[in-house]
């Protein structure tokens, strides 16, 4: 049953909340259901149907067409409802936190990835404001600072610098910023974007931090939110969430501490929603019984797993690797769709620069200029990591469409002919570019991938810091 919003639950007085509470609080609130608070027809080949246009250019960010409304269905010629992809009936989500694609995939070999030297190292640097420059560097050690880099507003646009990319270092970020890691130290993160799809345009929605950027991802809009606090009201449109329960189509967010439908702390108020907010235990009985939901949430221990500073990044990869080992060995791989990625670029660098992007409604972002940086959501943030995963994934695809969280949207909008909640899902891509649904599966047998890192033998960082930062050598006089 669903738990009321009142003093007991969160821990403080609905007619006393000062605008909002923090991650602390909601965790504290994730922590009530995890205590017991809260205890589709055959359709036509998608070939056979005519799908209204969705952003889908490569470089477009959806903005060279006549922009469709929220509310508009993929095939507006069908019932709301209307089954479009049959080959497919499990659609997985699994949203680490805070890295960009450079930072993550840029030593990988595919994508628009790092330009290296003739010493095989990146080339990318960037100004630190007194004359010198920061140049891109491995990080020594799979630990980060604590509190930096950052990704809030400010910084983020700071970051961006007009679309030069140069304000990484002299943001609040730092030096760190210029920070990455290899295929080494994420051995199966990087296994896995190198065997199945990635995208090297594929952009968290908002220039900022991990909150507005899961609004986003669930509702198409953060309702003018810009940070990690978790003002109270839902958006007009609603959630993902309400679409898929007024169509009686399964869906769960299984979440470790915290769950991403927290991100609007009313919905875990709804018995409709928070009876669907499992322990992410039970996603892997699920997976192993074949009994999946249509649409899950798959998330990662925020304090510990979800790769955000200063964690160890390799729990992140043990993480990632156990939901998709889980997905590829269960009963229902054969109908399975995972997506991976990360809510946000953390702060660290990324070469190119985020394009516009359809407002998502005429909700302004919730600033004051001075002192915050001005802005609007008419911006994508910058890169982040992102792979498909399904028997149907095409091999040695790189998409080079632009895509972002609401393109997560409207792939479930898709299957199921659903109505945009907002301007931005309603003109976002749909990520069927990854996956081949009119040939026999390439990966009807799931690929052996390379194990994930073992964090033990680099613990000592959680102890002793993540090391020297900037390394000697980094930082050369221009």
């Amino acid at each position: 049953m669903g738990w009321p919003v009142n003093s007991y639950a969160l821990g403080m007085s609905v007619e006393g909340w000062p605008g909002g509470i923090t991650r602390r609080s909601l965790l504290g609130a994730a922590a009530m259901i995890g205590a017991g608070a809260i205890g589709a027809a055959c359709g036509e080949s998608r070939a056979s149907l005519t799908r209204a246009g969705s952003g889908g250019e490569p470089g477009s960010g959806g903005l060279d067409r006549a922009l469709l409304p929220a509310g508009s269905r993929p095939y507006p010629e069908l019932a709301e409802g209307h089954e479009s992809i049959p080959e497919i009936e499990h659609i997985v989500v699994v949203m680490l936190e805070n890295h960009s694609f450079d930072n993550i995939l840029g030593m990988l070999g595919r994508g628009d990835g790092f330009v290296l030297g003739r010493d095989g190292l990146p080339v990318a640097s960037n100004p630190d404001g007194h004359g010198e420059v920061v140049r891109a560097f491995h990080m020594p050690t799979d630990c980060q600072l604590h509190g930096k880099p950052s990704q809030s507003w400010n910084a983020s646009h700071i970051q961006y610098d007009g679309g030069t990319n140069e304000g990484f270092v002299v943001s609040k970020s730092g030096p760190v910023a210029m920070g990455y890691w290899t295929p080494d130290d994420l051995p199966f993160t990087n296994d896995l974007a190198r065997v199945f799809p990635i995208g090297d345009r594929y952009f968290c929605s908002v220039l900022g931090q991990t909150y507005p950027n899961r609004r986003y991802l669930i509702a198409g809009t953060s309702i003018g939110m810009v940070d990690d606090t978790a003002p109270f009201g839902l958006p007009a449109g609603g959630t993902i969430f309400d679409l898929l329960n007024r169509h009686g189509i399964t869906w769960r967010d299984y979440y470790s501490n915290l769950p991403t439908a927290g991100v609007f702390v009313e919905l875990l108020a709804q018995a409709d929603i928070a009876d669907k907010v499992v322990p992410v235990s039970q996603f892997f009985s699920d997976a192993a019984s074949g009994t999946l939901p249509s649409f899950s949430l798959v998330d990662p221990d925020f304090s510990t797993d979800s790769e955000e500073n200063p964690q160890d990044i390799q729990y992140g990869d043990v993480f990632l690797a156990s939901v998709m080992n889980a997905l590829m060995s269960g009963p229902a791989w054969s109908r399975t769709l995972a997506v991976w990625t990360y809510d946000e670029h953390g702060g660290y660098y990324d070469q190119v620069p985020p394009p516009r992007a359809p407002r998502p409604d005429g909700i302004p972002p919730q600033i004051k200029v001075p002192p915050d940086q001005p802005g609007a959501f008419d911006r994508y943030g910058f890169r982040v990591p992102f792979g498909v995963v399904s028997p149907y994934a095409r091999p040695g695809y790189v998409s080079h469409v632009v895509h972002d969280h609401t393109s997560i949207l409207r792939l479930v909008e898709t299957k199921w002919n659903l109505p945009a909640l907002t301007r931005r899902d309603a003109n976002a891509s749909d990520l069927l570019d990854t996956v081949d649904l009119a040939s026999a599966p390439y990966f009807a047998k799931p690929p052996a991938l390379v194990p994930p890192a073992n964090p033990a033998i680099g613990a000592s960082c959680l102890r002793t810091g993540p090391g020297t930062i900037p390394p000697p050598g980094s930082v050369v006089r221009t």
